[in-house]
């Protein structure tokens, strides 16, 4: 059964602990899973792991031969988060 409110369900993915961090470090391309955790940092294997399958879930996120990319969904919300990361630096 869909959701009655999408927005709530989008905002609660993306308000967990690194779940930002990944998608904005997946917008330059694939990544295979230790490049992705050098590139956010200090996120444990545990949290990532649990947030590459949540973002999966959500159709965000894939994974092809072993490399995490955003799916073309995953690509449009990225866009929409430089979006709103311009607005956000112009206030």
């Amino acid at each position: 059964m869909p959701s009655r409110h999408p927005i709530n369900d989008l905002l609660e993915l993306l308000g967990r602990r690194w779940a930002l961090r990944v998608l904005w470090e997946l917008r330059g391309g694939p990544l295979a899973y230790r490049p992705l955790r050098a590139a956010c940092g200090g996120i444990s294997t545990s949290v990532l792991s649990q947030r590459l399958r949540d973002l999966r879930d959500a159709g965000i996120v894939d994974v092809e031969e072993r490399r995490y990319r955003l799916t073309d969904r995953g690509a449009a919300l990225g866009e929409l988060l430089v979006a709103l990361d311009g607005w956000a630096r112009a206030g």
